[in-house]
């Protein structure tokens, strides 16, 4: 190598060899000339060769072999040393990193692991990291994992909290009362409801001794083969019935594990009420100057409160047909309270309101039928009969319940009935003990004696059965315009029971009786 420190043209050749050869004639170093190129190269060229080329020569370029690019003069990395150091260039990785610092700390609480993980990172970067990145990411984070939390604490109790929370309420034995005998609400059926909303409100409505209870005790919670003195809602005793009284007073309540409301009423119209308000000399209200006046208010009241509340309403009838029931269940219809708005913008006009309003599901329910009712072309006088009286009615009575649909009437086409309303027959509950239909002639042979004489229709529990299949899956819309569940339903029912006692248009019409 020269004194310039550019190598010679002949260093790395022949030349070279020849060179080495004729140094160790010379004898050895120490001379003036140990101190130039050859002792220097004889100690360093080899290895600096051996070590130069590994590293440089995949490289391809002769420029880029030249010692200026691995040792760079002082001048130049004074230059370029503050590069690394400045803000900018440190601040824009932390928040790229912010997310790999954040998903370390969320596995810091999860086990040891995450722990170690966590601290590998420089504290420096962390808490700089956190400083920079804590307004976008920070926020986020917490709520991930506040619900996170609440999901882990909610798998820990699911085997003490969640299972009370869906645990059912204690089953009730018997009814209650929702509105006692003075028209009070009463608030005890409410520790029975839970806060679900695939709920079902069935009421009824009729007169006197037409089977309400009986019919209520059945589709709920009891079988017709039962004492009758255990059904739910208690039914007429033989005293009662040879003295002309009422069971049921005001409205009882009763809940199945189906989530399946009753509400059993008293009657409507009921000359036994009348006869104990007249006879005890009872204090009727100020508001009411007869007592027929106030037994036909209190049965609009309850009337309308059920077509309010309810999804479906049965009409329980003994005999067909008594006109004065439909005139009473268009007038219950014309005082029921409006459906409460969601705001008080939606006071449009009348076609609006009129078509948010809500109506139940009416059926009407022929009791203690006879053979001769269930004749096809009575049944279908019957169903035109009650489509022409209720044709003005916004109550549902039609669509929702078919005997035809049932199987009752196998002969029968479904489309027999051109009219169809919500009409269903149930015979005597004792029919099917009863031995006064006519059995085969005893001259008939001994196979035709062994048979059942022929009834007209099928056996009561049969009826009975379907009867309860189709009112359990009928439609249960939205009582208004919000879902309510069986806690909500309850209050609803409480506000509309008491907007029906102080009803303006209840109070017109009782003004106009008297």
């Amino acid at each position: 190598m020269s004194d310039s420190g550019h190598s010679q043209p002949g260093l790395y050749g022949p030349d070279r060899r020849r060179r080495w050869n004729r140094d160790k004639e010379l004898g050895p170093p120490g001379g003036p000339q140990s101190l130039s190129g050859p002792g220097r190269e004889r100690d360093y060229g080899p290895w600096d060769r051996e070590r130069r080329e590994p590293v440089e020569e995949p490289v391809g370029s002769v420029m880029q072999k030249t010692p200026i690019i691995l040792a760079k003069p002082p001048a130049e990395r004074s230059k370029l040393a503050p590069a690394p150091t400045p803000a900018p260039p440190a601040t824009a990785p932390p928040p790229m990193e912010k997310p790999i610092v954040l998903m370390k700390s969320r596995e810091e609480g999860k086990g040891p692991a995450g722990a170690s993980e966590g601290a590998a990172q420089l504290p420096t970067a962390a808490a700089k990291g956190e400083k920079e990145g804590q307004r976008p990411t920070q926020p986020v984070y917490q709520i991930q994992n506040r619900g996170m939390g609440s999901a882990a604490s909610s798998s820990t109790m699911d085997p003490v909290v969640g299972q009370a929370k869906l645990l059912a309420p204690e089953k009730m034995k018997h009814s209650i009362k929702l509105v006692d005998d003075q028209m009070n609400w009463c608030d005890s059926a409410i520790e029975y409801l839970l806060d679900q909303t695939d709920v079902l409100v069935v009421g009824v409505l009729g007169l006197q001794g037409t089977g309400k209870s009986m019919l209520m005790s059945l589709l709920s919670a009891n079988q017709p083969e039962e004492d009758q003195r255990a059904y739910v809602f208690r039914t007429q005793s033989q005293e009662i019935k040879e003295r002309g009284g009422n069971q049921t007073s005001g409205i009882d309540f009763f809940i199945t594990q189906e989530r399946i409301i009753f509400l059993d009423t008293q009657p409507i119209l009921s000359p036994s009420i009348l006869d104990h308000l007249i006879n005890n000399d009872r204090k009727l209200p100020p508001e009411y100057n007869l007592p027929h006046t106030y037994v036909e208010m209190q049965s609009l009241q309850i009337a309308a409160f059920l077509f309010t509340v309810c999804h479906v309403v049965i009409v329980v009838q003994d005999w067909f047909t008594d006109l004065s029931l439909y005139r009473f269940l268009q007038t219950a219809e014309m005082v029921k309270p409006s459906t409460p708005s969601p705001s008080h913008e939606s006071t449009g006009s009348s076609g609006a309101d009129e078509g948010t309003e809500y109506y139940p599901h009416v059926v009407f329910l022929q009791n203690k039928a006879k053979r001769e009712n269930f004749c096809p072309r009575n049944l279908k006088q019957m169903h035109v009969v009650i489509d022409k009286i209720m044709m003005h009615s916004h109550l549902k009575y039609k669509g929702t319940l078919s005997m035809l649909e049932c199987n009752i009437f196998p002969g029968l086409p479904y489309d027999y009935l051109d009219t169809e309303v919500n009409l269903f027959l149930l015979p005597f509950a004792d029919s099917d003990a009863d031995d006064t239909f006519p059995r085969a002639a005893p001259g008939g042979g001994p196979l035709f004696s062994l048979l059942p004489g022929y009834k007209g229709h099928p056996s009561f529990q049969s009826l009975m059965a379907k009867l309860r299949s189709q009112i359990m899956s009928m439609a249960r819309p939205q009582l208004s315009h919000t879902i309510l569940t069986e806690k909500n339903w309850f209050h609803y029912a409480a506000r509309i029971w008491d907007g029906v006692k102080k009803s303006s248009a209840l109070s017109e019409y009782s003004r106009l009786l008297a």
